[in-house]
């Protein structure tokens, strides 16, 4: 990789049958999973990172923009919003076989007053009608003003190349926010890590202010598709590692156990979860760790 780097946030938007996810996965170039499924402060929902070039995209799903019919929904639309604010590039997802509906039609509307550089990307190409595609294409440009209008097949991949090198074009220059390799299982790594990290300050409390961190040492798929991880807890000392045990190994017991349910769920696959608790002085200066568990060093 040469030149200056580019990193940019793009909301992708859409109705739940217009194709984002497949979409997503189809600029990232394999199945990604969402780095982090809680609900974070931001609002936003990381979906996938995709590189082209010296560009990083970070692809972030903006949920729950549809029929905002009780205050809870308005109030929750609001919001999602607020998460598409920082964003350098908002892309409508609109189903090219299903046409222009209300929901669409509102949505594009909403658009309209926007300040963020705005594309309209019409999915399915490959099943749509050429005339009606186009027809949609007229209509929600005259609803809302977008910069550019693309045609892709996220199924088939037809021009989702093309896409991608216009999305990376239009990010603004920045350092990447994310390691190189992390569309792999990096993502899933973390995410396993993340919830055993919480499981210990939910159940250590103040016994364990921050003084652990959770390394995932391994991650393997087996055959029969249930997943295999190995996590190490490292504590700075001793007497550290004797809390995250408890007596008779009955808090790490505890911690695995529901570690591994949570991990189960978010997966929807059988995990197969080994804690290790690992004494390591100093940890906080292994700079490789800060950059598996997802943080930027500090100098």
């Amino acid at each position: 990789m040469s030149g200056t780097q580019h990193c940019g946030l793009v909301a992708v938007v859409g109705a739940p049958n217009a194709g984002k996810s497949t979409l997503v996965n189809a600029l990232v170039g394999q199945k990604v999973a969402i780095v982090s499924p809680k609900a974070q402060t931001t609002r936003t929902r990381l979906m996938g990172i995709a590189i082209e070039g010296d560009a990083q995209l970070l692809l972030v799903d903006t949920p729950g923009i549809f029929d905002p019919a009780r205050r809870l929904d308005r109030a929750m639309v609001a919001a999602a919003w607020e998460g598409a604010k920082d964003a350098d590039l908002i892309a409508l997802v609109v189903d090219g076989k299903g046409g222009v509906g209300p929901k669409v039609r509102a949505l594009a509307e909403s658009l309209k007053t926007r300040r963020e550089r705005k594309l309209l990307i019409l999915n399915k190409v490959d099943i749509a009608d050429k005339p009606r595609l186009l027809g949609h294409a007229a209509t929600l440009n005259e609803l809302g003003a977008f910069d550019d209008t693309y045609f892709v097949s996220a199924t088939t991949g037809d021009g989702v190349a093309e896409l991608k090198a216009a999305l990376a074009a239009k990010l603004p220059e920045g350092p990447w926010h994310f390691p190189e390799d992390q569309v792999s299982d990096a993502t899933d790594r973390m995410l396993a890590a993340e919830i055993t990290r919480e499981q210990l300050y939910l159940q250590l409390h103040a016994e364990l202010p921050y003084a652990s961190a959770v390394e995932t040492e391994q991650y393997k798929e087996r055959e029969d598709g249930s997943v295999e991880i190995h996590q190490q807890i490292l504590v700075g000392r001793e007497t550290q590692r004797a809390i995250v045990l408890g007596k008779g190994g009955s808090r790490i017991k505890e911690i695995g156990a529901r570690s591994r349910a949570e991990l189960a769920k978010l997966m929807g696959v059988k995990v197969h979860l080994y804690l290790h608790v690992k004494v390591r002085p100093g940890w906080e200066d292994d700079r490789g760790l800060y950059r598996d568990i997802g943080l930027d060093w500090v100098e």
